[in-house]
């Protein structure tokens, strides 16, 4: 299957009418009642935007809900990709431009994303799920076995990497396919993240600790994201690669969306 086949194919998983805009280059997938209050999805690193298929509908319900592309990643964007943390914070001006203090929510390099945004922009509420490089470091053992497959991509490499990370929690075969495909396409070389310096303009902040994660120590990133003034929920059972398509009810729950 086609790396473009397979996003479709688990686009057609979010189970309600979405739709398709082009903002600039940036390929964007929503859906929810167009009169709804904004919500913004940030998929992870090479996660692309699919991978929200079981929390996009939930949020439907109540929200209209975007989820972009980051041009460079995998995915269908073709903007040129940002180099910096100020081209990426421009991007994401650009996709936000006329939505009213959304609802903004990331995984992993998403959640770093979204964090920076919000700190200098106004959002409705912020929502940070396992996020990374946020309040603490990746785990040097993490990078390390990520290391192989950042270097000599593989679908398998990518497929070994992801099952190491969830032990043994089920992983969606759709997503994972579509993952392992993207690790394969030609990608930029992603923004490095950049730790806040201050939460002085911290707004209304969820972080969502998936306790089980590799990628960081969970009990360090809830200490430094309660000091930030953020409210702090655990799942007990979470990795962080289990998510977001693994829990989304008791996402949505700890979110309190």
């Amino acid at each position: 299957m086609s790396f473009q086949d397979a996003y479709a194919a688990l686009l057609e998983r979010w189970g309600v009418p979405v739709e398709h805009f082009d903002i600039a280059g940036t390929h964007v997938n929503v859906c929810g009642p167009p009169d709804a209050p904004p919500a913004v999805l940030l998929a992870g690193h090479g996660a692309t935007a699919p991978v929200w298929f079981a929390v996009a509908p939930l949020l439907a319900e109540r929200y209209r809900v975007y989820a972009p592309d980051l041009p460079g990643d995998a995915g269908l964007s073709t903007a040129p990709p940002p180099r910096t943390v100020t081209d990426l914070m421009t991007w994401l001006s650009g996709v936000l431009k006329g939505l009213d203090e959304p609802l903004l929510i990331g995984h992993s390099y998403g959640a770093w994303i979204a964090l920076t945004y919000a700190l200098q922009a106004r959002v409705r509420k912020l929502g940070l799920i396992d996020p990374t490089d946020c309040f603490t470091g990746l785990k040097p053992t993490y990078v390390a076995r990520a290391l192989p497959m950042l270097l000599r991509p593989s679908e398998a490499r990518y497929e070994s990497f992801i099952y190491w990370e969830t032990q043994g929690l089920p992983v969606d075969p759709s997503w994972l396919g579509l993952a392992a495909l993207g690790s394969c396409q030609p990608t930029a070389r992603p923004v490095k993240p950049q730790h806040p310096r201050s939460f002085q303009d911290l707004p209304q902040t969820v972080v969502v600790v998936a306790d089980r994660t590799k990628a960081h120590d969970p009990h360090k990133l809830a200490q430094r994201a309660a000091s930030a003034g953020a409210a702090v929920v655990h799942l007990p059972t979470a990795t962080h690669h289990s998510l977001p398509a693994l829990h989304a009810d008791e996402l949505i729950a700890a979110l309190g969306i």
